[in-house]
């Protein structure tokens, strides 16, 4: 397996730029996630890595040697696509013996070998049978097959669990996951889904319009957000957003929202003008003795929990209640907002300010 390091690479169609200048490591063994929105230049980037696209600029690693020019058969490493791209005439144990086949392998070696990944697979009962009649969960497992039949240095993955349905898609990506571990293998993988890639990843790296907004592991990205994009597409529900006019100077603790006093962390990079404070509906509290105030519009019932969505002077507001806490739409009530979660944000870019709790996690591309 390998470490994979992304150097200022840049990628143009035309005059389009689908990425631009990316930098980043994926340490060799690590389960890193490629995120972002249909168009933001993750597949792409992908494609790069694996040699299907040649960068237009910047260099890429695999083990230790620059690959970036290199075809993907110099490359060592397997792809698996979403559609499978399996062989229709073969059957099972002919799709995940086809790249030893090809190899020159003997044939005693590749029953071996495919035998011994069909088990890890848990699809010993169905190698003889052909690929067409499979349900979408074994004939994802058997395009697995066929990629880590071959022990590549590295496997690239294109958003492999998204032509599942929502049950599927779970309990493989449990399976990949698991599969993972075993294998110790570097994994990268492509997807939209946020849930998806804070479940499964070591890494993730988010995209937006080719740019890298955030790199760093699910909990720092979560908790504090390096920009506004970033804080709206991870969470459900996303970060609440106030905005507000006022300055905040270096040291200070408190901005007022709506001429109230909210604390918020200290030792944030001193701004003024449009400011927008962000806080995850969790960390909101009802609470009828804090002084900031806001009307409640409606509830939603989530089990354990409901999301009581609110209106403010500074904007629209969701707080993730206790189901047993009972509200009413009409209700005005106090909002006790956890100082020690708030991020704040500039308005102009969208850039977080940095503090002290943040310091060294938020990274923009």
């Amino acid at each position: 397996m390998a470490q994979i390091r992304i150097e200022n690479v840049r990628k143009e169609f035309g005059a389009f730029t689908a990425v631009q200048s990316s930098t980043f490591t994926i340490e060799d063994g690590e389960f890193f996630m490629l995120l972002g929105p249909s168009g933001c230049g993750k597949t792409t980037t992908l494609r790069m890595m694996a040699g299907l696209e040649l960068p237009t600029s910047g260099r890429i690693f695999i083990d230790g040697e620059e690959v970036g020019q290199k075809p993907a058969s110099q490359r060592d490493i397997a792809f698996v696509f979403q559609m499978f791209a399996l062989y229709p005439h073969m059957n099972v144990r002919g799709n995940i013996s086809y790249p030893l086949k090809s190899q020159g392998m003997p044939r005693a070696q590749i029953r071996a070998k495919v035998g011994e990944v069909a088990e890890i697979l848990g699809i010993t009962d169905i190698l003889d049978r052909p690929v067409g009649g499979l349900s979408g969960g074994d004939r994802q497992r058997v395009a697995l097959g066929r990629a880590i039949v071959r022990d590549p240095k590295a496997f690239f993955m294109d958003e492999p669990l998204g032509a599942l349905d929502a049950e599927f898609r779970e309990r493989m990506a449990d399976e990949l996951r698991a599969l993972h571990d075993r294998m110790e293998a570097t994994t990268v993988y492509v997807t939209h889904d946020q849930l998806e890639a804070m479940q499964m990843g070591d890494k993730i790296v988010v995209m937006n319009h080719g740019v890298v907004e955030q790199f760093g592991v699910p909990q720092d990205i979560y908790d504090w957000p390096a920009s506004r994009f970033v804080a709206q597409f991870i969470g459900s529900p996303p970060m609440n957003f106030l905005e507000f006019n006022g300055m905040i100077g270096s040291g200070q603790d408190e901005v007022r929202l709506n001429d109230v006093p909210v604390k918020v962390p200290q030792s944030i990079d001193g701004a003024n003008g449009k400011l927008t404070l962000g806080i995850r509906p969790e960390h909101v509290r009802l609470d009828d003795g804090a002084a900031y105030r806001g009307r409640v519009v409606a509830t939603e019932y989530l089990g354990t929990t409901q999301i009581v969505t609110l209106d403010t002077p500074n904007g629209p507001l969701k707080a993730r209640i206790a189901s047993s806490d009972r509200v009413t739409a009409g209700q005005s009530t106090g909002l006790s907002l956890d100082a020690r979660t708030i991020t704040l944000f500039e308005n102009e870019h969208g850039h977080a300010l940095r503090s002290r709790a943040n310091e060294g996690v938020l990274a923009h591309g």
